[in-house]
């Protein structure tokens, strides 16, 4: 995929993505301050006009940077910032180059992760991002053929744990015991992303769940 195919795929993505944002925002009003469906469709709103304005010749770290550059301008949430140093980590692994493989994606997924986790201070376990993010990733390393639908399954079985946990960072951590059986906002987005990933370059109908 060169940075055009790229450029394409992410807009498709975002289109879809968007419209998880009422969702979120509930899972986050639950939760924190109810912020995260805003800063989805600004964000998203953002990056598309970013990467509307990129040459076809782009690469994809230039790709990635417009992407990182956007969604941190459009919010001033910590979501955003973490999001966007998580796609520069990530954009790092590529360099100069101007197409990526499967393989680039891995590293990307996990470089992404870990820079969540350094700069959020947070794991998984602590009812965050992270606890969709890194099965995921892990699982794009392990699994040969139907990778994206190993992420997917492995951020939605991390969703689904994330309900039992006590949430431990941000103002989630405010409702202590309180927070347990709620869904994560952050891992959810997360599993909402890959979904919209799949949907938007692969024309499937849209789940219901």
């Amino acid at each position: 995929m060169n940075g055009n195919e790229l450029n394409q795929a992410v807009r498709g993505t975002l289109e879809t993505f968007i419209g998880y944002a009422d969702e979120l925002g509930e899972l986050d009003q639950a939760l924190g301050d109810g912020d995260l469906g805003i800063t989805v469709s600004l964000g998203a709103k953002a990056v598309d006009d970013a990467l509307e304005q990129l040459p076809e010749s782009a690469t994809p770290t230039e790709v990635v940077l417009a992407c990182a550059k956007a969604f941190a301008n459009a919010n001033p949430s910590t979501m955003a910032a973490l999001v966007a140093g998580a796609l520069l980590a990530g954009s790092r692994t590529w360099g100069d180059a101007t197409s990526i493989e499967q393989e680039d994606v891995n590293r990307f997924a996990l470089a992404a992760a870990e820079s969540i986790s350094q700069r959020g201070k947070s794991q998984v376990g602590e009812k965050t991002i992270l606890d969709a993010m890194f099965p995921a990733a892990e699982a794009l390393q392990e699994t040969e053929d139907g990778r994206l639908d190993a992420a997917i399954e492995a951020a939605q079985r991390g969703v689904d744990t994330s309900k039992a946990l006590q949430s431990r960072r941000g103002r989630a951590s405010w409702l202590q015991e309180r927070s347990i059986g709620l869904q994560d906002p952050g891992a959810t987005a997360f599993l909402r992303f890959l979904q919209s990933w799949k949907i938007a370059n692969s024309a499937e109908p849209r789940p219901e769940d």
